[in-house]
């Protein structure tokens, strides 16, 4: 099993108290297996995923990736799972502003030592990004960098990819573009994809769908 949620809790709290934002959340996904992630906007979505990432902690319950329960691992060992073997697509890019769009790409393979350059060009080309590698985040459109954004975290090759609404800020045609690539990796290395989605066209295309609703998952 890839990813695996088991009892998962999270609280907040703010000037009122402690509430639930994710309430008992279990669900597996294994090597190659893609899933959608469905809710209103505020239902706790977003905090999901970055729990998968090992990017917050769990108030109760396990998430464990490989086997692995990442709640037992510490900052660094943290970073180096990320490093190595999870990429993120954020919903605002999270762009380099001092490296062009090339760099950019290449950035997160060089830090896992997973650079392939006939990878990189394949990605650059299939996502219409070839004409901007020396361009600077800056100069690109949100489209454009929402692109460049998907361009380096495909780029690593992750065994794990976690996008949040990954063709949000695209047009329809670029949209089903970006979306074949990531299927089209999930396919060819047996990665994982958990993709958190408002479009039921992007939901429909994934194997499993689940939706956030009062903090539980109601499956599709």
């Amino acid at each position: 099993m890839l990813l695996e949620f088991v009892s998962v809790r999270k609280i907040f709290q703010d000037n009122s108290g402690k509430f639930a934002v994710l309430k008992d959340i279990n669900f597996k996904l294994k090597a190659g297996e893609t899933l959608a992630l469905t809710g209103e906007s505020g239902s706790g979505k977003s905090t999901l995923l970055h729990i998968a990432a090992g990017l917050e902690d769990v108030s109760n319950g396990h998430v464990k990736i490989c086997g692995t329960d990442i709640g037992g691992l510490n900052d660094k060992a943290r970073a180096d799972l990320r490093r190595r073997d999870i990429a993120l697509i954020f919903q605002h890019y999270n762009l380099i502003p001092s490296l062009n769009v090339a760099a950019n790409i290449s950035f997160h393979a060089k830090l896992s030592g997973q650079v392939d350059n006939l990878h990189i060009n394949h990605l650059t080309q299939a996502l219409g990004l070839s004409d901007l590698i020396t361009r600077y985040p800056e100069a690109l459109s949100g489209g454009q960098q929402q692109r460049v954004a998907i361009a380096r975290a495909l780029a690593m090759k992750p065994r794990l990819l976690l996008a949040d609404e990954p063709t949000g800020n695209l047009d329809e045609i670029t949209a089903i573009k970006v979306l074949d690539q990531m299927l089209e990796l999930v396919s060819h290395s047996g990665a994982s994809l958990l993709t958190v989605t408002h479009s039921s066209k992007v939901a429909a295309r994934m194997d499993q769908k689940i939706h956030l609703q009062n903090g539980r998952l109601v499956c599709l």
